[in-house]
Parts: C-alpha cells; structure tokens; sequence
C-alpha cells in the first residue's frame, strides 16, 4: 500500500519536472523569436498573448493574405453573419471570428504607430 502511495508521487514529481522543463523552453523560444523579429516583432508578440491568438491565426481565420482595413471588414461581416447562431451557425466560430479581427485590427495599429515613428525619424535627419 506504501509503495503505491510512492509511486504515485514520484510520478507525481516526474511529470512536475517535466512540465516545467516544457514550460521554461517555451518561454524561451518565445522570447528568441521576439527579440529575432525586432521592436515590432515584440509587440506584436505581446498582441498575439494579449488577445490569445497569433497574427497567423487571425489571417486563417477571416482567410486575408494582407493586412487590408477593407478586406477585413468585408471578410469579417460575411463569416459574423454566416456563423450566427439564429442561422445554424456555431456561437464559438463566431466569437473567433471577432477575435481575429480584433488581432488584425491591433497589428494595423502597431503598423500604424511604426510608420509615423519612422517618417518622424526621417523628417528629423533631414
């Protein structure tokens, strides 16, 4: 009976390990990709965490190759009403939906913000 009470917690003990092991690599790798992508790359990281969904995703999801205002809202407005749940739609589809522009719409505005901090630079050297 004691034994079966050891095995479990030093199994209990191996998975602990393991998954902060898998955590910390996680957060690692993370980290390397953010510094690797620059200044934009790390907000855009921090939107992706914030929202809880990558850029990638978001794109997929609302099926835009470029970041366009227009084909957002255009793809946006056919899959919300598509996915409504008064036509057979899935309320969880359509709140990924939402989720997907609101992630688009927040890297609209990081490229937004790296623009004018870039021509007010460049209006500075000049």
């Amino acid at each position: 009976m004691l034994s079966k009470y050891l095995i479990i917690v030093m199994g209990a003990q191996v998975v602990g390990r393991a998954f902060a092991r898998a955590l910390q690599q996680e957060f690692a790798a993370s980290q390397a990709a953010a510094r690797a992508r620059g200044r934009t790359g790390q907000q855009s990281a921090a939107a992706s965490s914030i929202s809880g969904m990558s850029l990638q995703e978001a794109q997929q999801i609302l099926n835009i190759s470029t970041l366009s205002p227009e084909d957002i809202q255009k793809n946006y407005d056919h899959l919300f009403k598509v996915n409504d749940k008064s036509v057979g739609g899935s309320f969880y589809l359509q709140s990924k939906v939402v989720r997907a522009k609101e992630r688009l719409e927040e890297e609209l505005n990081i490229q937004t913000e790296e623009e004018k901090q870039q021509s007010q630079q460049n209006t500075e050297t000049k």
